[in-house]
């Protein structure tokens, strides 16, 4: 896992965010991991895979349609550009 280290804190920054952990029991360190996750990578956001799978439902697309599409298509590794 990665570190990182944050300069520059303000200390009513710190302050702020010792007072946060202690409400969630955590520690200043835990809390800080809990603010960056939360805030890059909120439950909220939507995954590729889904918004894939959502927008298959959305236009009708059925098993069979993607059974067809793999048959029609070429198995055979694609040659390299020859420049």
């Amino acid at each position: 896992m990665a570190a990182v280290t944050i300069r520059n804190l303000s200390d009513e920054a710190h302050r702020a965010l010792k007072v946060r952990a202690a409400q969630h029991n955590r520690s200043a360190e835990a809390e800080m991991r809990a603010i960056l996750e939360a805030t890059v990578r909120p439950e909220g956001r939507v995954r590729l895979g889904t918004a894939l799978s959502q927008m298959s439902r959305k236009i009708g697309l059925t098993n069979a349609d993607v059974e067809a599409l793999e048959q029609t298509r070429n198995a055979n590794p694609a040659e390299p550009m020859q420049f």
